[in-house]
């Protein structure tokens, strides 16, 4: 399956390379991987899996996976106490790859919401509880994704993004928008691949994943559902801070990171407050992905 997206950074329109795509083509396409999903796609086998890239023998994948997907090395610090002649200790450690400072400057415009997520983004203005947005399979229910009463109704009919991490990209995540914390929890669940070809052949994996909820008050955008998703082979969801409620946090400030794996982040609105950034929006509709870099304009008010 051929996965084309549009890049805002260079203007084109790119074709994705897929890390294990034999491995999700089997998984999701063939009979025996069928069969075998249901173990696979469980959180003790998936986190035993992401748990092997902290071994000191996943320091060998690091050089051929940056080759074979031509990482630029320059944007990125290297692990704290290591030098640039050997950077990394460890899969994970490279994995969770820092920028080095002002490699990726944040939006300062407070009508402008800043890329939470160096990501391919899908965006929809509106996302009705009662209907499944129909591109590539995605099951997008509001109530699912938030999966608590007490929002259920704080985010009805709000617009959505949803910006998926790929194994090549950055995997740390951060804030928005200055603001608040006001409320913070899990939801359990499996840890099925977020790969446009596994959503394609099974539409519910966004409300069925496992996934961490922050509810968050912002300056500028008001009431947001921040929504990390947990995929395939993900060893954790780790938050960089304690989410205590009504701890502050800054616009562009790290709030976390997803160690090994492909992984998804969805960021839920209060009707009316904002929209998805015109270009995500046309792109949507067309059924493709808007390639980002941390802290670009990712929607705006009005």
């Amino acid at each position: 399956m051929e996965i084309k997206f549009y890049n805002r950074v260079t203007g084109k329109v790119d074709h994705e390379m897929v890390y294990g795509d034999k491995f999700i083509e089997w998984l999701y396409e063939s009979t025996s991987g069928k069969g075998m999903s249901h173990l696979i796609c469980k959180a003790p086998l998936s986190k035993f899996y992401g748990a092997l890239q902290d071994s000191p023998l996943s320091q060998k994948k690091v050089a051929p996976f940056i080759k074979k997907f031509n990482i630029q090395m320059e944007d990125y610090l290297p692990e704290e106490g290591r030098t640039s002649s050997s950077p990394y200790s460890t899969f994970n450690q490279f994995f969770i790859r820092r920028f080095q400072p002002g490699k990726r400057p944040i939006v300062e415009n407070p009508k402008e919401m800043a890329a939470f997520s160096e990501a391919r983004y899908y965006g929809y203005e509106s996302v009705q509880d009662n209907e499944t947005v129909p591109v590539k399979g995605h099951n997008l229910k509001p109530k699912a994704l938030i999966a608590n009463s007490k929002w259920e109704d704080t985010f009805e009919d709000g617009p959505l993004l949803l910006a998926r991490l790929c194994p090549v990209d950055y995997h740390r995540y951060h804030f928005p928008d200055d603001g608040k914390i006001v409320d913070d929890y899990r939801v359990t669940g499996l840890y099925h691949s977020v790969n446009p070809l596994a959503l394609k052949s099974k539409e519910d994996i966004l409300i069925t994943n496992e996934r961490h909820v922050t509810i968050l008050e912002t300056k500028n955008f008001g009431k947001l559902a921040y929504i990390e998703v947990g995929a395939i082979c993900v060893g954790k969801i780790i938050q960089s801070k304690p989410l205590d409620k009504g701890r502050s946090f800054a616009r562009g400030e790290e709030k976390g990171y997803f160690l090994f794996g492909g992984s998804t982040v969805i960021v839920i609105g209060e009707k009316g407050k904002w929209k998805p950034s015109s270009d995500i929006l046309e792109n949507t509709k067309k059924g493709m992905e808007t390639y980002l870099h941390l802290g670009m304009t990712v929607a705006n008010i009005g």
